[in-house]
């Protein structure tokens, strides 16, 4: 595997070292940060390939590190894995609605970690198209800029809400059900749950504001983006 950096941003010493340790051995670089905001501070400076990221830290918490880094330009499109003790089904969603990648809990094996990062870095390595910009409804994305805008002005998604509405869009008037839509915009290497589907939806509806139509719900199986 080619040289990449990981950044792991975990108070707990020991466990931030047996992470550090297990990753270096399978040739990745590592730096650690102990608080959120010397975990931003490092994911702003040396900008890594991913980062993974605890929930509950000194200072800034994982939900605000994350939540600020979507909001910076150089930051917005880092792949970001939180790992936490925090297991209740609305952590998770809200970790995803903060703009997380992938959750994963604690206690993990270190393997299906390991799958996991090298899913989410196989997801953010994709090759981009030369055709890349697609309009519907006032909607317009741009794939390789990863900008979207709706009636010219800019919409704020994350890399998962801009996945999934790149894929809508590109398929418009055909109807999906839950597992393909986390297929196409969480990847189909994830475990998730089902209804995390929903929550980026939700999401994804309230950014578009005037447009919030386009993405319809077919009761019983899912959605679809609306056709021309």
């Amino acid at each position: 595997m080619k040289s990449t950096t990981i950044l792991i941003v975990e108070d707990e010493e020991s466990l931030a070292q047996v992470l550090s340790y297990n990753l270096q051995n399978e040739g990745f670089q590592v730096l650690t940060a102990a608080t959120g905001t010397q975990g931003l501070a490092l994911a702003q400076s040396k900008q890594p390939d991913l980062v993974i990221l605890d929930l509950m830290l000194p200072g800034l918490n994982g939900l605000e590190v994350c939540q600020q880094l979507r909001q910076n330009m150089q930051t917005k499109n880092l792949p970001i894995l939180m790992l936490t003790a925090r297991s209740e089904e609305s952590d998770e969603l809200s970790g995803f609605m903060h703009g997380a990648d992938d959750y994963v809990t604690k206690p993990f094996k270190f393997k299906l970690l390991f799958e996991r990062i090298k899913a989410l870095l196989r997801r953010h390595e994709r090759p981009q198209k030369e055709s890349n910009i697609v309009t519907l409804h006032n909607i317009e994305l741009d794939e390789l800029r990863h900008q979207v805008t709706l009636e010219d002005k800019p919409i704020h998604l994350t890399p998962t809400e801009f996945r999934l509405l790149h894929f809508f869009m590109n398929n418009p008037g055909r109807v999906y059900n839950r597992q393909d839509l986390m297929a196409e915009s969480i990847g189909d290497e994830t475990i998730v749950l089902e209804r995390t589907i929903d929550v980026h939806i939700r999401s994804l509806r309230t950014k578009l504001e005037s447009r919030s139509d386009t993405i319809e719900t077919v009761r019983g199986i899912g959605y679809r983006f609306k056709s021309p």
